[in-house]
């Protein structure tokens, strides 16, 4: 049986996390001041001060998360002594946690993960002009059957301007949605006919994971291009194919296509069912993944660790 560690998405974000690690661990704060040299920007102050709306923005968001996220993990490996290369089988990161998971395997350094997510956050920020498109995330309705409701919405419309895509399967029940706004309305009041539970529009700045981005993921080739990738000490489950990655030059190609293409976050843990894996560490803010990995996988073991508290009890556990 094993570990996989898993590190959060957009969403997770909130005013003050970290802050008590950072308090607490020099070795977070090491890592707090070396994205903040990276960007060349005070970014901890943002993240532990607000404003909300300013943290909020997906350029300040994702190189955010992912700095919360490596402070806890380092403290992890520093502080607690629980190697990431000698506890966890596997690394999976939720969109930009992918980045995170990276960075944590040791595959792009922590100054060059902040970076490409800064340059991310930008590009997928401008590729679509602001109300061009939306997102939603449909309740209930099994996959299938939700991509029957988009083939009715998009037949109905009848405008080769209007899309709309699954963007996020994860869980069973809870699949996300990005195209144009006409389409994902459409897709939101259709939904209502398959027993949708909820269709709930998301705040987001793009359609993102979906085609309509697709100038972010020509940026997103080029950045990646001039950065270095090692092979992780410890093997990806990538969101585009929800299988094991390894090699450089396939996981940079992943994360290009990671940009327009779904996030198969339900089939990655059904992927870590097979591998043995038995329990998650989410290793970041929130508990997201905790609540969508036990919805896919009622029998794993799911642990969030954001504060020192949960530090203390994974030590105990791993004891």
């Amino acid at each position: 049986m094993g570990i996989a560690f898993v590190f959060p998405g957009q969403g997770s974000q909130m005013v003050g996390m970290g802050k008590t690690m950072y308090d607490t661990f020099a070795t977070a704060r090491e890592v707090f001041q070396e994205v903040d040299d990276a960007l060349g920007q005070h970014l901890t102050k943002l993240i532990f001060e607000g404003p909300e709306d300013q943290l909020t923005a997906t350029e300040n968001a994702q190189p955010a998360i992912m700095a919360t996220s490596i402070a806890i993990l380092r403290v992890l490996e520093k502080d607690a002594g629980i190697p990431i290369k000698t506890k966890a089988r596997v690394v999976a990161g939720h969109s930009l946690g992918e980045y995170s998971a990276l960075c944590a395997a040791r595959a792009i350094s922590l100054s060059d993960t902040a970076r490409l997510l800064k340059t991310r956050g930008q590009a997928m920020q401008s590729a679509v002009p602001v109300g061009i498109g939306t997102m939603a995330a449909i309740i209930g309705p099994e996959l299938p059957v939700l991509e029957g409701v988009i083939r009715e919405a998009l037949a109905e419309l009848n405008d080769p301007n209007e899309s709309c895509e699954i963007a996020n399967d994860n869980a069973p029940g809870q699949v996300v949605v990005s195209g144009t706004r006409a389409a994902v309305e459409k897709v939101m009041a259709l939904a209502k006919n398959v027993r949708a539970k909820r269709a709930i529009e998301l705040n987001v700045s793009a359609p993102f994971h979906s085609s309509l981005v697709g100038p972010a993921a020509e940026v997103m080739r080029e950045a990646l291009a001039a950065v270095t990738i090692q092979r992780p000490i410890v093997p990806l489950i990538a969101n585009v194919t929800a299988s094991s990655a390894m090699e450089p030059d396939v996981i940079r190609d992943l994360l290009v296509q990671q940009i327009t293409g779904r996030v198969r976050w339900r089939e990655s843990i059904m992927k870590m069912h097979v591998l043995a894996i038995d329990e998650t560490w989410e290793i970041g803010p929130g508990r997201v993944l905790c609540g969508l990995n036990k919805r896919i996988s009622p029998d794993l073991t799911c642990h969030a660790i954001n504060e020192p508290g949960d530090i203390d009890t994974i030590v105990k556990a791993a004891a």
